[in-house]
């Protein structure tokens, strides 16, 4: 049955998308919007929105956390990167006055640079369990496989695709995703059956690739080259293959993408999920025309800030950046430059290596330029430097005990020192002052020095990441004092210590995910707590309301202050076998055998009739009688 199908409950069919105004939520064009699509979260991308309207869904998110302590950070951080993109236009108006030529050439040359590492001859997969959480909770409970549910109950950290129709999806509060889909089923959280899982899915990986590389309890990457060249086969069949053993052996399925390198493998498994395998072609151009159209945020390492800044330039996807490609580097920064230029031309690592193999040991960043001797110039460059660096270091969440300078020559001589600061540094000022008598020191070891690159890294590495829930499962390598970035590699000890740059802008999109899970989170147990206080403020004002009980006009005794149960009292007693035998005893020992239990006080104040009148009639009734 098609998403859109007219056979679709009505309350499903509600946050369809309206096949003319396509599934993704408008791009932002003013504070009001670009909050509410801030609000969508870090997995818009998943598979199985593609037929939700996300504009229904984000005013549902809005509403449904206006005024929590989580919506007004979220409204704060919006703020704060509406500013940071104003202050990117501001500075690319006034590149539009220069005369960018120079920059559009460096980078044209970088280009040229790049293609001739371009490296067909690998087979690099991407396999991605579907909805694995959930997959794994529905071999437990088959009834749950036709029917919407999550894991997770604060925090969603999947849901099945029945769910997903509804707009729920992973780093979404539970009590938002209820909102969208009242029948929701959610379950608790159990991670040792999915590692179980997961380490049955792995065995059969190792057989195809022994180094395979995971990414996550459910993802991993693989290099399969060797595997088709021993066995004479096609990697498109032996993904099949792989696929179709997976889910007989683990009855779980998954998704693959396969291309030349594991960028284009990453993007590729998500392209027919579920259950689907996706593969571009080794084959430049085919590899050149698949990125062209494709959206930046489909990038790993492109997350929702750096989408909407790409974005606020002109920058939608990936084919874009080649026409802003003389901008990127001053706009963005080099580490941002080297990184689009990758990803415009669908360049990504080949060599797939075992995850605990990766250990993080620097983080650093390097620019080239035109030759330059003047002082006050070095100066400006190595300040630029430092700033370039200290947003590197924010990113991936490290300060650094030893600073090293690295400059080339004119003469393409590459000098390196390095200084040890009283304590780890990772802020610009710092950074700069301490590589600032470095630089001073070469300048009078070598007269009329002129450079031709300079950079800036820091060893000895302190994690400065945020605590919280690791979601993603990732923290465990770094708490083993593993780096958990992929594609990081260890630098060298030559001067040559640049890097694949998408490991750190992967690496930063995951930690925003991560920061986005444990913010939700707290929204969840925000809205917990509302519902706890109000809860118990109820019981309260109940439990201060003593019960209320009126005295009988007739008999005296005490009755629940009920109108309909009151009335039939009084009915009952001026009934005629009453009225004699009050006359007769004097006391009223039938009405209180009736009444056991119940108070015996009756001159407090009464609720209902006034106590003068009831008193009143209580004494003519009585005067009556006697």
């Amino acid at each position: 049955m098609g998403i859109g199908d007219e056979s679709l409950p009505e309350e499903e069919r509600a946050i369809q998308a309206d096949p003319t105004s396509g599934a993704q939520a408008e791009t932002p064009n003013n504070e009001h919007d670009t909050l509410k699509y801030h609000l969508l979260g870090p997995s818009l991308t998943k598979s199985g929105q593609d037929g939700v309207d996300q504009t229904k869904v984000s005013e549902i998110i809005y509403n449904a956390s206006k005024g929590s302590k989580y919506f007004n950070n979220e409204e704060f951080r919006d703020k704060n990167l509406t500013q940071k993109i104003e202050r990117i236009l501001a500075r690319k108006r006034q590149l539009d006055k220069l005369d960018t030529s120079s920059h559009v050439r460096r980078a044209d040359e970088y280009i040229t640079e790049l293609e001739l590492s371009r490296d067909l001859s690998q087979s690099v997969v991407h396999i991605d369990c579907d909805a694995f959480y959930a997959a794994v909770e529905e071999i437990d409970r088959p009834e749950l496989k036709d029917v919407p549910f999550a894991v997770g109950k604060g925090v969603l950290t999947t849901c099945n695709y029945h769910a997903r129709r509804f707009g729920c999806r992973s780093a979404m509060a539970g009590f938002i995703a209820m909102k969208l889909c009242p029948q929701l089923i959610c379950l608790p959280l159990n991670f040792d059956k999915y590692t179980a899982k997961a380490n049955e899915v792995r065995a059969i990986l190792a057989q195809y690739d022994p180094n395979y590389e995971t990414a996550s309890l459910d993802e991993a990457y693989l290099n399969i080259t060797a595997y088709c060249s021993e066995h004479d086969r096609e990697p498109w069949e032996v993904v099949e293959e792989m696929r179709k053993l997976i889910h007989e052996e683990t009855k779980i399925t998954v998704s693959a993408g396969l291309g030349a390198n594991a960028t284009i493998a990453k993007i590729c498994s998500n392209k027919n999920k579920p259950n689907g395998q996706f593969r571009v072609a080794n084959d430049r151009i085919a590899i050149m025309d698949f990125m062209r159209v494709l959206p930046t945020r489909k990038v790993n390492g492109i997350g929702r800030v750096f989408e909407r800044e790409l974005g606020a330039i002109g920058v939608s996807t990936c084919g874009d950046i080649y026409e802003y490609r003389g901008y990127l580097s001053n706009l963005f920064g080099e580490k941002a430059f080297h990184f689009l230029m990758r990803v415009y031309l669908g360049l990504g690592r080949t060599k797939i290596q075992p995850s605990e193999s990766y250990e993080r040991k620097s983080v650093g960043t390097e620019s080239t330029f035109g030759d330059m001797s003047d002082p006050e110039e070095l100066r400006k460059k190595l300040r630029h430097t430092a700033e370039e660096l200290e947003g590197d270091l924010a990113r991936t969440g490290f300060k650094g005990r030893t600073l090293c300078l690295k400059v080339k020559l004119h003469t393409y001589e590459i000098l390196t020192r390095q200084a040890a600061p009283p304590g780890a540094i990772n802020k610009a000022d710092d950074l700069y002052k301490f590589s600032l008598p470095m630089l001073a020191k070469l300048e009078k070891e070598i007269p009329g020095m002129r450079l031709r690159l300079m950079g800036l890294r820091v060893t000895h590495l302190v994690s400065t990441k945020k605590t919280g829930i690791d979601f993603f499962g990732l923290g465990r390598r770094a708490a083993a004092g593993q780096d958990d970035m992929q594609g990081k590699r260890a630098t060298d000890d030559d001067g040559g210590w640049e890097v694949w740059p998408e490991a750190e802008f992967e690496e930063a999109a995951r930690q925003e995910r991560q920061d986005d899970m444990n913010e939700v989170l707290a929204l969840s147990q925000e809205e917990q707590q509302n519902d706890e206080d109000q809860g118990a403020a109820g019981k309260e004002e109940k439990a201060s309301e003593k019960p209320q009980y009126w005295a009988c006009p007739v008999c005296s005794t005490p009755q629940e202050a009920n109108d309909a149960a009151f009335n039939a009292h009084i009915d009952f007693c001026l009934s005629r076998q009453t009225i004699r035998d009050v006359a007769k005893d004097g006391t009223p020992e039938m009405h209180a055998e009736r009444t056991a239990g119940l108070p015996k006080n009756t001159k407090g104040k009464k609720r209902g009739r006034p106590s003068n009148q009831v008193e009143a009639l209580g004494r003519s009734k009585k005067a009556f009688f006697s």
